[in-house]
C-alpha cells in the first residue's frame, strides 16, 4: 500500500497542534503553575534562601505549619448532583460591604523582601478582584502609599499594641484618614515566635550582608538586581520613631527597635482602649480557642481571625479549619469569623464556609505568587483561588455561597 504524503500530513494536522511560541517570560512561568505549590517552588529558586525561607518558615519544628494545610484534607466533601449550576454565584456580604468573593489578604510584614513593589503590587492585585487588602503595621510601604494606590480597595490596616501606645494611636488616626475600613489587631504576638530556619541562616531583617548574603545573590541576579536597584527596604510607617532620622538612613537599627516594642502586658483592656480611638469594625487576629472567641463577642469586636500566625508563633497551636466549627457553635452569628491560616485551593475556601466560616484570609499564598512572579503572581493565586471555589461549588451542588452548608462536609480520620 503506498503512502500519499497529502493523506498523511491532513491525519497529522487532525490530531496535532503546534503550541504557540511564549514570549513573555512570566506568563511562561505562570503557565506551568498547576496550584500554589508550583508558585511555592518557583519562589524558592528565584528567590535567595535566607529570604524564602523567611517567608516560607515557621516555628520550630514546623508542625503547625504543615498541618494548616494538611487539615484542609481532613475534611471530606459530600456533593449533591443534578442541579442547576449553570449560574454560579460566589459573592458575600462582609461588614457592610458586598464582596466578589469570600475572601480578603492577610496582612504580610515586610513584603518588598519577595518585590520591589510590595504592598502596592498587592494592593493593586486586589483592586482588580475588588476584595479586601490589610496592610501590616510592618509594613514596607506606607498607609498614604497603600491609599493612594488603592483608592477603591476596601482597605484594613493591622496593628500590634506596642509599649509606645502614642505611635498605635498615631498609625490608627492616619488610617482614619487615608480611607481604611478596619482594624485587625493582632494578639498572638506577646513575645516572637523561635524560627529556626531564621536562627540556622543567621537571617536577619533587614539582612546584614555576609559572605553567605553575597554568594545568594550571585546566585540570584534577578532578586539582587531587583533590591540594589530599589530603595532601602524599611518598616515604612514607623520610620522617624527610633531615634534615628526621618529619611531612613539606619534600617537596622528601626528594625531593631520594632521588633522590641511588643507590649507584653497586652490584655483585654487594649481592646476597649483600641475602640475608643476607631469607631469602624475590629477584628482580634489571633484567637485559638472558644473561651477566648466568647470573650471577643463580650469586648465588642465585629469580627475574629482564627489563626496561628501562619505557625510562626507557637508551634502545636491549633489549626485554625479545626476551631471554626466549635467557635461558630458558641458565636456563631455575633461576630464574623475569618479563617485565616493553611488556604491552598478554592475547596479548602468552600470547607471552611461550610464548617461555619463568614470569610478566609490568605498571607504566605500570596507570597509564593510574587516571589514567583510579581504583581502577576498576586493577579494568578487570585484568579486561581477564584476558580477553585466556583469548581467545587458547581461540581458540589451548590449555586451561592448560602447554600454551602453544614451538610456538604464531614470529618474524616
Amino acid at each position: 500500500m503506498s503512502l500519499d504524503p497529502r493523506s498523511m500530513y491532513r491525519t497529522f494536522r487532525s490530531v496535532v497542534r503546534f503550541k504557540p511560541i511564549e514570549l513573555d517570560p512570566i506568563e511562561r512561568r505562570l503557565s506551568g503553575c498547576a496550584d500554589i505549590e508550583d508558585l511555592r517552588r518557583i519562589a524558592r529558586r528565584r528567590l535567595p534562601r535566607g529570604v524564602f525561607d523567611y517567608i516560607d518558615g515557621a516555628a520550630e519544628d514546623e508542625r503547625t505549619l504543615e498541618r494548616n494545610s494538611s487539615a484542609f484534607g481532613r475534611v471530606g466533601l459530600r456533593p449533591n448532583v443534578l442541579r442547576d449550576v449553570s449560574d454560579i454565584d460566589t459573592s458575600v456580604d462582609f461588614l457592610g460591604s458586598k464582596l466578589p468573593l469570600p475572601l480578603m489578604l492577610s496582612p504580610t510584614g515586610y513584603t518588598r523582601i519577595t518585590h520591589s513593589q510590595g504592598e502596592l503590587a498587592v494592593v493593586r492585585a486586589a483592586q482588580r478582584a475588588g476584595i479586601p487588602y490589610s496592610l501590616s503595621t510592618m509594613a514596607t510601604r506606607s498607609i498614604e502609599e497603600v491609599a493612594a494606590v488603592g483608592p477603591n480597595v476596601d482597605k484594613w490596616f493591622q496593628v500590634y499594641t506596642w509599649r509606645d501606645r502614642g505611635l498605635v494611636a498615631e498609625l490608627v488616626g492616619r488610617a482614619k484618614a487615608a480611607g481604611y475600613t478596619g482594624i485587625w489587631l493582632t494578639v498572638d504576638t506577646a513575645v516572637l515566635g523561635r524560627r529556626e530556619r531564621d536562627v540556622r541562616r543567621g537571617y536577619t531583617i533587614p539582612p546584614k550582608i555576609g559572605p553567605g548574603t553575597i554568594v545568594d545573590g550571585i546566585l540570584h541576579p534577578g532578586w539582587t538586581l531587583d533590591f540594589i536597584t530599589n530603595p532601602p527596604i524599611m518598616f515604612a510607617n514607623v520610620v522617624g520613631h527610633d531615634g534615628h532620622d526621618e529619611d531612613g538612613t539606619d534600617p537596622i537599627s528601626l528594625a531593631e527597635h520594632v521588633m522590641h516594642s511588643f507590649d507584653q502586658a497586652l490584655s483585654w483592656d487594649d481592646v476597649q482602649w483600641l475602640r475608643s480611638l476607631w469607631d469602624g469594625p475590629i477584628i482580634l487576629k489571633g484567637i485559638q480557642r472558644v473561651d477566648d472567641a466568647q470573650r471577643a463577642v463580650d469586648a465588642g469586636v465585629e469580627g475574629i481571625a482564627l489563626s496561628n500566625h501562619g505557625g510562626r508563633q507557637l508551634d502545636d497551636a491549633p489549626t485554625p479549619v479545626e476551631m471554626i466549627e466549635p467557635v461558630a457553635q458558641a458565636v456563631g452569628g455575633q461576630v464574623k469569623i475569618i479563617c485565616d491560616g493553611g488556604i491552598r485551593r478554592g475547596s479548602d475556601i468552600v470547607k471552611a464556609l461550610a464548617l461555619g466560616a463568614d470569610m478566609c484570609s490568605i498571607g504566605r499564598a500570596y507570597l509564593y505568587g510574587m516571589g514567583a512572579a510579581g504583581e502577576r503572581g498576586v493577579d494568578h493565586v487570585i484568579k486561581f483561588l477564584d476558580e477553585g471555589i466556583r469548581r467545587t461549588m458547581a461540581l458540589s451542588g451548590r449555586r451561592s455561597i448560602e447554600e454551602i452548608d453544614r451538610d456538604l462536609v464531614e470529618w474524616r480520620v
